[in-house]
């Protein structure tokens, strides 16, 4: 696990308020990690271009912000820099288009932020969207920053529980985060009644009871590793009955942020999200953090490795 400090917190900023608000977060996120801050501006992503009006209107938009990078930047590093007058800033202009470069920074950052554009499964598929296609090539948690706050809160963090590898990742990133922030976890798992073809069941003579209890006992033992190595984090178990994204947006009500797991590569970067991750994208209010299954993230076997 490396250290803090040759680990920064990067956001990319374009000029927006919006973006202004999420690097005040990640500067707020970084100084209760004890990281530094790297803030980046870079040729805006290119998207699909589906035709050549988009394309000359992305063109012109490119033009227009590389003579206002030094400005953009100056002005991003000054708002965080009124909140954590300490906490060490650095910036960077550079001429590759945004998605290329923050996948490029994720091999050595801890976490990547961005204000996040808007998320519709048909935007992601036809057009394109800065927000899924670092999150889909990121080898550090991805941040997609919306709402109002600028910095952590007390609130609780929610994180998706599955048995895919990038759950793991996950519920190790946001405990981290919830040991850090000194905030509780809402681990949700969500359990479907659909049957596989074929597998014929009478639902009325089924003790759905106990099978919300055996999910409930499934999670526990699940989590059991993350509470051992973070005994100071609160943990409130959810088994909801339900698809995945519909539960965790209904804990996103009251909580600080989202964390989900994505698949890992894949030749469509909406695709390689799948549902859950793109309705998340779409409709929660609350940060989300997306976390790869190859995230350079420490997975919980490292963590515990490292803490013997």
């Amino acid at each position: 696990m490396m250290e803090d400090s040759v680990n920064p917190v990067v956001v990319g900023v374009d000029g927006t308020d919006n973006a202004i608000r999420a690097a005040r977060w990640a500067g707020a996120v970084a100084h209760k990690c004890g990281a530094p801050l790297h803030i980046v501006h870079a040729r805006p992503y290119p998207g699909h271009n589906p035709s050549d009006a988009i394309a000359a209107v992305r063109a012109c938009e490119m033009s227009t912000q590389q003579e206002r990078a030094s400005a953009i930047l100056d002005a991003a590093s000054q708002a965080v820099r009124g909140d954590h007058r300490d906490l060490r800033i650095t910036t960077a202009h550079v001429s590759e288009a945004v998605d290329r470069l923050l996948v490029d920074l994720s091999q050595h950052a801890k976490l990547i932020v961005l204000g996040c554009d808007d998320v519709s499964v048909a935007a992601a598929v036809l057009i394109g969207s800065t927000t899924v296609a670092v999150a889909a090539n990121s080898m550090c948690p991805v941040v997609a920053w919306r709402g109002e706050a600028i910095a952590p809160t007390g609130q609780p963090i929610v994180v998706g529980v599955d048995n895919e590898d990038a759950s793991r990742v996950a519920i190790t990133a946001a405990f981290d985060l919830a040991d850090r922030f000194a905030v509780s976890v809402v681990a949700v798992h969500a359990w479907s009644t659909r049957r596989s073809a074929g597998d014929v069941a009478l639902p009325f003579m089924i003790d759905w009871d106990a099978v919300h209890a055996d999910q409930r006992e499934h999670l526990v033992n699940a989590l059991a590793p993350w509470t051992r190595l973070y005994p100071d984090v609160d943990v409130q178990y959810v088994v909801d009955q339900d698809k995945p994204s519909r539960a965790l947006l209904h804990h996103c009500e009251d909580a600080q942020l989202v964390v989900i797991g994505s698949r890992g590569r894949g030749p469509l970067a909406g695709a390689v999200l799948g549902s859950t991750g793109l309705n998340l994208l779409h409709h929660s209010v609350i940060p989300t953090m997306v976390c790869r299954s190859m995230s350079a993230y420490p997975s919980e076997r490292q963590l515990r490795t490292g803490a013997q």
